[in-house]
């Protein structure tokens, strides 16, 4: 915990250092900061029909520090998700576990494209472990994997509802305890704790208010590696989101993800969340 907290004060830190030596006026800088807690929970006195005693809880965290002057662009987007449920008297289990950092810098050259350099973070927050095995397995933690990915190429950003870059990228696999993220199996006698790996990165926002309170958020990230052009990581985060009032909102989330390093199965969460909500600046 003390790691993640390093690295956001840092993070933080960063952005108003950089914000207070721009020679520029305030409105340069577009900001946002998000908080959202959603509780699920039943409990059962004396009950004949069956059942069990279950609460869940999730919190998430959506933080924005964009600039923009004249024809350059720089878009940081921190998106935190933490989760837990509990059913009976078993403890609680982790649902949701991801840090999300991205920036992303962009000039405009006049044209229908513009280039682009970025940087991606990608890494859980806590333990994560196996709960189909006995006693649980502890399979990830902080940073153990961490995924950090570069890409510079260019993109198609003229619209608002529809943002897609395509480059070349550069992704780095950081391990620490749990090497089978970042191990080379042509290298049989020893686990390396880091991979690098070359090849080309393709990302797609898309962000419609298609109704007066609703909006639907959609991110598709590809990646292939040059050796192996016939596999593509795929990470399609998809959420449509209801406001009731100022307060409380509604999440239908759907995340699929392809990673053959991970899983030669296609791993696919859903939520269907109501919670609070509140904008901090």
């Amino acid at each position: 915990m003390k790691k993640i907290l390093f690295i956001l004060t840092i993070f933080f830190i960063g952005n108003t250092l950089l914000a207070q030596e721009q020679e520029t006026p305030k409105s340069n800088w577009s900001n946002k900061g998000i908080v959202s807690l959603n509780i699920s929970q039943i409990s059962f006195t004396d009950w004949t029909q069956g059942g069990d005693n279950a609460i869940t809880y999730t919190f998430m965290g959506d933080f924005g520090f964009n600039y923009a002057k004249d024809v350059w662009s720089f878009k940081n987007n921190l998106k935190l998700a933490y989760g837990q449920t509990k059913i009976a008297e078993d403890d609680f289990k982790t649902n949701n576990n991801e840090l999300y950092l991205e920036s992303v810098y962009t000039r405009d050259i006049g044209i229908w494209v513009d280039p682009f350099i970025s940087n991606l973070i990608r890494t859980p927050i806590a333990p994560g472990f196996d709960y189909k095995v006995t006693p649980w397995e502890e399979i990830a933690n902080f940073f153990d994997p961490g995924y950090i990915s570069q890409s510079i190429g260019v993109g198609i950003n003229k619209s608002e509802i529809v943002k897609t870059r395509l480059g070349l990228g550069f992704q780095e696999v950081i391990t620490s305890k749990y090497r089978k993220y970042s191990d080379d199996p042509k290298t049989t006698d020893k686990e390396e704790a880091f991979k690098f790996e070359t090849g080309i990165e393709s990302v797609t926002d898309f962000n419609w208010n298609f109704m007066e309170n609703m909006n639907l958020k959609s991110k598709l990230r590809l990646f292939s590696r040059f050796e192996s052009m016939d596999v593509w990581d795929v990470r399609w985060d998809n959420t449509i989101s209801a406001q009731v009032n100022k307060y409380i909102v509604v999440n239908l989330n759907l995340l699929a993800i392809y990673e053959k390093n991970q899983s030669l199965r296609t791993q696919i969460k859903e939520a269907l969340q109501i919670g609070i909500t509140y904008t901090l600046f």
